[in-house]
């Protein structure tokens, strides 16, 4: 009987998940804005539809979704584009990410009063920028070749990919701090640039050992996207595994898997890439849903007037960064004020990584989580409305 309303209950999602999704792109809002709502209005408290099952692997789904999320990216970057859109997007791929994160932490820690390893993990949740919200506009702009000629659609791709990564390894620094131990502070922050580079070694040579197979063995491109699907959680759970003998940014190393394989063998890379978008259609609706069904709205709503202040001063941060960022391009200043708006939706990864620490039992977890969607709410509107009217206005066409 529990596997019939386990099963009732991914109908549900599912149906109802791509329902709210059309209702909401009819009124020019994204999709997975619509997701989230359903998710809250079915979950347990309000209609109480999804069975507890569901609920109880959701954390799982999610790192699953995560992944997916970071593949794509990888397979979304040429190594040409990161030569042809240069240093500002390398700068944007950080600094706006890095001072966000920080500034969140701080305004959370005077604001809400907790704990600094606790405000970092709220900070780095937020700081992300969505490429859920961004991508489909920017490759639209590509396409009518609008900004093209100085590269803007691709500074804003290459650098909110990134800056994915960024967020949640800084993230998971700060979670791997929490427990009440003794914290060394400056050995942490020390120890950031050598967990990316055990990442990237880690998702090398795993990149390495599928190009190997796939080159020499016969394998349907279907059986090779779960091959890598399967290669990219087993490398999630050894970093894992190893954080606390060595810290490995294992996520970066996910997202190198995708890079190295679409450099070593273009064409099976762009096949690849449209098979996760495929089976993204899937994973977000999942995310989105159990994201929205897991948020106390009454927590949320007690504490939206904080968490939209919250929210304002590190977005103010994060245009701050992306201005700093931009300084030397060739860029004008309309241009500019185009990508800071480019960066301020929230989505993807605060859904995918905003309950973790509620299901790793930090302290202020639904906090934490409250705020995330909050920040979604707030943001991913936004800043789609922005980047539609604000690009069509500045970004010139290329003749």
């Amino acid at each position: 009987m529990e596997f019939q309303h386990v099963i009732f209950s991914i109908a549900i999602i599912l149906l109802l998940g791509l329902l709210a999704s059309k209702l909401f792109k009819k009124i020019k809002l994204p999709g997975l804005l619509g997701m989230l709502v359903l998710g809250i209005i079915i979950g347990p408290y309000v209609l109480n539809l999804i069975d507890p099952a569901i609920l109880n692997i959701s954390g799982d789904l999610r790192a699953i979704a995560l992944i997916i999320i970071l593949l794509r990216a990888g397979f979304g970057i040429h190594m040409e584009t990161l030569r042809k859109v240069g240093s500002s997007a390398v700068k944007m791929s950080f600094i706006p990410d890095v001072i966000e994160g920080l500034t969140v932490m701080f305004a959370a820690h005077y604001l809400l009063g907790l704990p600094f390893i606790e405000a970092g993990m709220l900070g780095f949740v937020i700081a992300a920028v969505s490429p859920a919200v961004i991508v489909p506009q920017m490759l639209s702009f590509i396409k009518r070749r609008m900004g093209t000629k100085k590269g803007i659609p691709l500074i804003i791709l290459t650098g909110a990919s990134v800056d994915d990564v960024v967020s949640i390894t800084i993230f998971s620094i700060f979670l791997g701090l929490y427990g009440g131990q003794q914290v060394n502070y400056l050995l942490a922050v020390a120890s950031i640039p050598i967990q990316f580079a055990l990442g990237i070694l880690f998702g090398l040579i795993v990149a390495v050992l599928l190009v190997y197979l796939f080159k020499h063995f016969n394998i349907h491109n279907t059986e090779k996207t779960l091959i890598i699907l399967a290669s990219a959680i087993l490398l999630k759970n050894l970093g894992d595994a190893l954080s606390s003998i060595i810290p490995v940014a294992a996520l970066v190393g996910v997202m190198v898997i995708g890079f190295v394989i679409l450099e070593r063998m273009p064409e099976l890379g762009a096949q690849i890439s449209d098979k996760f978008d495929k089976i993204w259609i899937f994973a977000e609706i999942l995310l989105f849903v159990l994201v929205g069904a897991q948020v106390n709205i009454y927590l949320a709503a007690s504490f939206a007037l904080v968490g939209i202040i919250i929210i304002t001063i590190g977005l103010m941060a994060r245009s701050a960064g992306v201005y700093l960022s931009l300084i030397g391009s060739n860029l004008n200043m309309q241009e500019k004020i185009f990508c800071i708006i480019a960066y301020i939706p929230k989505a993807t990864v605060q859904a995918a990584i905003g309950g973790i620490p509620l299901a790793m039992g930090v302290a202020s977890g639904q906090l934490i989580l409250a705020i995330a969607v909050i920040a979604i709410i707030f943001t991913a509107p936004l800043g789609a409305f922005g980047v539609s009217l604000y690009g069509e206005k500045v970004l010139k066409p290329e003749n």
